[in-house]
């Protein structure tokens, strides 16, 4: 008997799918878990009508893992609960073919949910999904979009077992300079990208402009804006798969830890959002000119005073607190400015109508579903108490960064802030904030007890 799936998916959408692509024999079914990592299955052909018709059973644990896939028991996901099953549904729109894939493959995004339909809400789409209804109920809704960086490294190590630069894929030329905003730099990897491209487009993703960035290998996708944030979010998650895939086929790894490589800068996730009233007005455009429009000064202030609390969610791993260093174009104090790259928060140049503010503060490591909850929770925290973001920063940012709120200096201290947060519950959900909160602790101490290689570098034969 066929049940109502609670996303809104129907068989309709299986049965012309399946109708459109007979050569498909498989379908990677695939939710996202605090980290962001996708976790489901690879289905076959056969079994992707019955999914539609009643979901697909999963242990709810699957939302309890580290980052290494091992069950965190302070989650309250594990044996507190018994390790039963859940139900995934598919999320309608997101059943897409997935280009180069040798026996053709498709992908669909799943949500989880209780037995009884409910939603299971240390699912990270659902934290995203509820602030996206919290400010349609205030009258408004958000645009936004992602940039994707990261590197294209070489399988093998170098002969300090340090990571290096791929060479091209045109013609195995090596690179080891910064290159930046180099166009005949991009030659090399043309095949790669337009491998990329193609994948991108069979799923429905707008990728638009590729520059090499500031670092020996590292490159740079921007994406579409969207007038939904999930879909943002969506986009986001799948390019990072359909780079990783077509990465390996094209004989090099894609790399998305925020700092690699120690003497460059790392890789960000930057969001640039804007607001709209339901008549579709971008409410952060200034009615007169040289003055800031009151909800993008205040949208500002609310992300300001919540950032620091917040920090976990954008630098959530131990190589994330790698990323901010001073003049590293990665933010280290919660500042605000016009056109400025050295802020946390920057004001992109163009005219009034495009106005929006680009969150900068993100890995590209983090899960896009929560940045974009908790940067949405901050917008609203700013807008309903009316705060005062400050002066604007001028110049160098980096040169003031201890003005302003107050920012945890470590990863530590991001997960002490983050598990005492209000504020980051009200932005996450209870659920979730317990999901993560416990997942990153974990983690922490998984890497607190390990022996890095520079403790024997330092120390071995020497203390």
């Amino acid at each position: 008997m066929t049940q109502t799936s609670p996303t809104g998916s129907t068989p309709a959408e299986a049965e012309a799918f399946l109708a459109a692509h007979p050569d498909i024999e498989a379908i990677d079914i695939v939710l996202f878990d605090a980290n962001g990592i996708g976790r489901g299955k690879i289905i076959r052909r056969h079994e992707l009508l019955g999914l539609y018709q009643n979901g697909r059973h999963l242990p709810i644990s699957i939302l309890g893992l580290d980052i290494c896939g091992e069950d965190v028991h302070e989650t309250g996901l594990i044996w507190d609960q018994g390790d039963g099953d859940l139900r995934a549904w598919p999320v309608p729109g997101t059943l897409v073919p997935l280009a180069g894939t040798v026996p053709p493959r498709a992908e669909l995004f799943l949500a989880m949910y209780h037995l009884d339909g409910t939603p299971m809400r240390s699912d990270p789409r659902h934290a995203l999904a509820d602030q996206i209804a919290a400010l349609k109920s205030e009258g408004l809704q958000a645009s936004a979009a992602f940039e994707l960086e990261f590197f294209l490294l070489a399988n093998e190590r170098d002969p300090s077992g340090a990571v290096q630069p791929a060479r091209a894929v045109l013609d195995g030329r090596p690179s080891t300079k910064t290159e930046v905003y180099s166009v005949d730099h991009l030659h090399g990897m043309v095949p790669l990208f337009a491998a990329i491209y193609a994948g991108a487009a069979a799923a429905g993703i707008k990728a638009e402009t590729v520059i090499s960035e500031y670092a020996p290998g590292q490159y740079e996708l921007t994406l579409h804006y969207r007038d939904d944030p999930m879909a943002a979010a969506d986009d986001l998650a799948r390019l990072k798969r359909i780079v990783r895939l077509q990465a390996r086929l094209h004989g090099v790894t894609a790399c998305f830890m925020a700092k690699p490589v120690e003497k460059y800068a790392g890789s960000g996730m930057h969001l640039h959002v804007s607001l709209r009233d339901l008549a579709g007005r971008n409410v952060f455009t200034e009615a007169t000119e040289g003055q800031w429009a009151p909800p993008l000064l205040h949208a500002l202030g609310g992300l300001r005073q919540t950032m620091g609390e917040s920090m976990l969610v954008f630098a959530p791993h131990a190589n994330s607190w790698r990323r901010f260093a001073s003049q590293s174009y990665a933010p280290v104090s919660p500042s605000w400015g016009v056109n400025n790259r050295s802020v946390a928060l920057r004001i992109p140049a163009g005219g009034p109508a495009a106005r929006r503010i680009e969150h900068r503060p993100s890995g590209v490591d983090a899960n896009p579903y929560l940045v974009a909850a908790t940067v949405l929770a901050g917008l609203r925290h700013g807008l309903a108490e009316r705060i005062d973001p400050g002066p604007e920063t001028t110049g160098n940012a980096y040169a003031a960064a201890g003005d302003g709120p107050a920012m945890p200096d470590d990863w530590r201290s991001a997960i002490a802030a983050a598990q005492g947060s209000a504020f980051l519950q009200r932005a996450l959900g209870a659920d979730m904030h317990r999901t993560f909160t416990a997942i990153k602790a974990a983690e922490y101490a998984r890497v607190a007890r390990t022996i890095a290689d520079v403790d024997y570098d330092l120390y071995l034969h020497t203390v």
